[in-house]
């Protein structure tokens, strides 16, 4: 069919209506880097200029809300939050690091669980649920947590590179790529490259990168500040998971700022505990221990408080359940009560959990300590629990505990197996990927695995309005002929070397723009230029797409360029420097990679 669009947008001429799009996109890009405004914003009003102007009509401004590649990461939000909702991806965490004792075993074996776990899940929540993992190892084993986050964010990243649900930028490409009449890409086309890609900086990561990495000694000294201890009290109930292991078989050495006690067994106290003491039915547990840990204990199945009857076990039952810190006032009528004469089901609709007192170690049962005033008690409650009692004399204060939340371990299974069908549909293309995805996504919710408020809440709108605003903005790079005159500039300039050197430098081109403003942005405002790139030297352009979707995704130079690296940029007490330092030779590395091999794996 013939070009229809006027000749100045097919010859690479500067029109009026492309000088007034580069001047959008210029002014978006600077409000991007000096952070005037939140991206979506930025997009949506970038969108709705043009429209105005008449380079694009209001329908291609918004038509990226419709575009299925946008859609995909929305439904996947879903479904990676109902892996997270029934523990899946916890119980992957605190198992993954196992008995490592030095900063590679710990690389290595991060690289093993989190390179697969990117491949086919969000990266934030991957990267989310490893940063407190390693920061309690780096706790534990006296190493600073700077050694070991930034390179989990990259394997988060370089895992993202190996299939097409790796990131939202390659299910954005995808999806312009099918808008624009091409064929898209399959589970696993892009893994062709982003395995050797993936694999390559993972070596990088366990030779020059671990020699260039910072030690923040001072993050040490943080990880070793007092913090509240709590005295908790839990039973081993018939069927728990640590019957007949070892105390660190079971793993209750490995939790930080956590120490058991001593164990009673029908009456007599084993103490002090040894790591090779074996736990028994009906044991009860003493520990002492900061709250983050009694969480964790308190996600143990058949593991429960027996300061207080009144504990919910059950998982259904637990959902309707809170944590929260209360302190009892001087004028509660608490005082000289023990806790299980304060009755606090009755009273209170609430269960003791675990209780502090001043840093000091109370040498009682928990259930037969009577309150003073002070003393601070972590409480299992109501929804309504903070509302109503938050003003309560009976207490100072009374604050949600914000790291707990109840876990649907009745509902792990189902959530796996929904996951699995996820990928047999994606991998053999029986429905398409975003009916596949939506499916997989409303099953999670009808089954249980997560609620509908929890899946609203799950989705972040603000990526997805960013995705979808910023096709509105690649349409007036196209339509206004801007694409095809830098286009036409970038031919010219490399024509001696041919599409190679052009391939080059796209990648280049991504891999800096990326850094600087997001990598969903990036990658939608280059597809115009590697469509035109490939039209006017009469060749295929899928290699030109192939080495966008690695630069957008390949961001190791600043913290502000992916996500994942923002996430480590303060827990690992990390400067600019660090990632310049460390980045720009993996930039520079992988970049040679990627010229090599895609044109290998995808000829022109």
């Amino acid at each position: 069919m013939a070009d229809q669009r006027p000749l100045g947008r097919r010859t690479g001429i500067m029109t009026i209506e492309a000088w007034l799009t580069l001047g959008v996109v210029f002014f978006l890009f600077l409000a991007l880097v000096r952070n005037i405004a939140p991206p979506d914003l930025l997009f949506v009003g970038a969108a709705a200029l043009l429209a105005v102007l008449g380079i694009i009509s209001p329908e291609e401004a918004f038509a990226g809300f419709a575009n299925t590649g946008m859609l995909t990461v929305a439904v996947l939000f879903v479904v990676v939050a109902g892996l997270r909702e029934t523990g899946v991806l916890d119980y992957l965490g605190h198992h993954v690091l196992g008995r490592a004792t030095t900063e590679k075993g710990v690389l290595a074996r991060l690289a093993v669980v989190v390179l697969p776990l990117s491949a086919f899940l969000n990266n934030t929540p991957i990267v989310a649920m490893f940063v407190p993992v390693v920061i309690d190892w780096c706790r534990k084993n006296q190493i600073s947590p700077s050694k070991l986050l930034l390179p989990l964010s990259f394997l988060a990243i370089l895992g993202g590179t190996c299939t097409l649900i790796g990131t939202s930028t390659n299910l954005v490409i995808n999806g312009l790529m099918i808008q624009n009449g091409l064929p898209g890409m399959s589970l696993f086309e892009i893994g062709k490259i982003g395995l050797p890609y993936a694999l390559i900086g993972v070596t990088y990561l366990l030779t020059i990168g671990q020699a260039l990495l910072p030690e923040r000694q001072e993050l040490l000294e943080q990880l070793g500040e007092t913090r509240r201890e709590y005295l908790a009290e839990l039973l081993v109930k018939p069927g728990c998971r640590l019957i007949g292991k070892s105390v660190v078989g079971a793993g209750l050495r490995q939790l930080p700022g956590l120490f058991l006690i001593e164990i009673d067994r029908d009456g007599r106290i084993i103490g002090p505990v040894g790591p090779e003491d074996v736990i028994a039915e009906n044991d009860r547990l003493v520990f002492t221990g900061i709250v983050s840990s009694i969480i964790e204990l308190e996600k143990i199945t058949g593991l429960v408080p027996v300061a207080d009857s009144g504990y919910e076990v059950s998982p259904s039952e637990q959902r309707q359940r809170r944590l929260c810190e209360a302190v009892v006032s001087p004028t509660s009528s608490l005082l000289r009560k023990t806790i299980r004469e304060a009755d606090f089901r009755a009273t209170y609709g609430a269960a003791v959990v675990a209780v502090h007192r001043s840093g000091k170690r109370v040498e009682q049962k928990i259930g037969d300590i009577t309150l003073r005033s002070g003393d601070t008690l972590l409480l299992q409650v109501g929804p309504h629990f903070l509302r109503a009692y938050r003003h309560d004399p009976a207490f100072y204060l009374v604050s949600d505990v914000a790291d707990w939340r109840p876990v649907r371990r009745d509902r792990a299974w189902i959530s796996v197996v929904l996951f699995t069908l996820l990928i047999v549909l994606m991998t053999t293309g029986v429905i398409p990927i975003i009916l596949s995805a939506t499916l997989t996504a409303v099953l999670m919710v009808g089954l249980g695995c997560i609620s509908s408020g929890d899946a609203r809440r799950s989705i972040e709108w603000q990526v997805l309005i960013t995705i979808a605003s910023a096709f509105g903005v690649g349409a007036a790079l196209q339509n206004s002929g801007a694409a095809t005159a830098i286009a036409t500039t970038l031919v010219n300039s490399t024509q001696a070397w041919g599409p190679i050197a052009a391939l080059a430098v796209i990648y280049l081109l991504g891999s800096l723009m990326t850094e600087v403003i997001t990598n969903n942005a990036a990658a939608v405002l280059m597809f115009p230029f590697c469509i035109e790139t490939a039209r006017l030297y009469e060749v295929s352009p899928l290699p030109f797409l192939m080495a966008l979707i690695l630069s957008a995704s390949a961001s190791f130079m600043t913290p502000i360029g992916y996500q994942t690296n923002m996430m480590v940029y303060g827990p690992g007490g990390y400067r600019f420097t660090d990632f310049l330092r460390i980045g720009i030779p993996l930039n520079f590395l992988l970049w040679i990679v990627a010229v090599i091999l895609i044109p290998t794996i995808w000829s022109f």
